[in-house]
């Protein structure tokens, strides 16, 4: 059973999950929150001191960059060997991570879950990102939404919940898809379908082109088809879905938009975080 909780990193979503774990009466030990004063006094001095005896680690969304673990609010930067060392036989949940970090984890007989993967965070986070995408979208345009010509790449989880928010306010919504059911799909909730293969010819057509494909789509050859004075977001993570040298080459307007959920609603993120949680602490019994 769950007691006691070890949280290391984070952003403001972890801050406001401390917050909600504790009126569960879990028993909460923190490193690398040090800079954030709104949090328990019961912060680690070291981060063996913080991990010891817990029942399950914590760790931030996204997990890590190139190095180190993601610790906006903390005192120094702690490298992910270093935690992995620390980790060591434990049950890990953080976001976002990477396969190589998955393997040495494996070899430290440490059990790590992806909260980003699991099918009941991953839906509801889509939620946030999706009206990220459209606070962006009005931030950085000079037209109403409704009546405007919007392309989605990608009709997953983020691409369903976009087109249906943008629909709802009345602008006019195309779904690209390389599959023949998303393309029956995106019909049926009367979208505008596009196939990959007819993308090229039909970028021109758009005001505003919201990427959520978490490959490289949009290259110099189709962005010479896009409007100059169109609006390019990219949701997808790293390496994104547009080749930002050549975006910038071209003169559109782009924003790479990443980790929206921690920005633009940190406490409703930090929700959807404690609901995946409690499903995952009720599997670790």
């Amino acid at each position: 059973m769950i007691k006691k909780i070890s949280i290391i990193g984070g952003d403001v979503r972890t801050i406001k999950l401390i917050e909600m774990l504790e009126k569960d009466k879990y028993e909460i030990s923190t490193y690398g929150l040090e800079k954030n004063f709104t949090i328990p006094m019961n912060k680690c001095n070291t981060l063996q001191e913080c991990v010891e005896g817990a029942d399950i680690i914590i760790g931030p969304i996204p997990f890590s960059n190139e190095e180190d673990i993601t610790t906006p609010f903390g005192n120094k930067k702690i490298k992910i060997q270093e935690f992995i060392e620390a980790a060591k036989g434990k049950i890990v949940v953080a976001g976002a991570i990477r396969q190589d970090i998955f393997e040495q984890a494996k070899e430290k007989q440490i059990e790590m879950i992806d909260i980003a993967k699991r099918e009941e965070f991953a839906v509801l986070n889509a939620i946030s990102t999706a009206e990220g995408a459209i606070q962006i979208a009005i931030k950085e345009t000079s037209k109403n939404l409704h009546g405007n010509n919007i392309l989605i790449l990608g009709f997953g989880r983020v691409g369903k919940v976009l087109a249906k928010m943008l629909q709802g306010i009345g602008a006019k919504v195309a779904c690209e898809a390389r599959k023949n059911t998303d393309i029956a799909w995106i019909k049926a909730y009367g979208y505008e379908p596009i196939e990959l293969v007819d993308l090229k010819e039909n970028l021109h057509k758009y005001d505003i082109i919201i990427n959520t494909i978490p490959y490289v789509v949009l290259e110099k050859e189709e962005l010479q088809k896009v409007k100059k004075d169109a609006l390019i977001i990219d949701l997808a993570s790293n390496p994104g879905g547009v080749n930002r040298e050549e975006v910038k080459e071209a003169g559109i307007k782009f924003v790479w938009a990443l980790s929206l959920p921690g920005k633009v609603s940190p406490v409703t993120s930090a929700e959807f975080m404690k609901q995946t949680l409690d499903n995952i602490f009720k599997e670790t019994k």
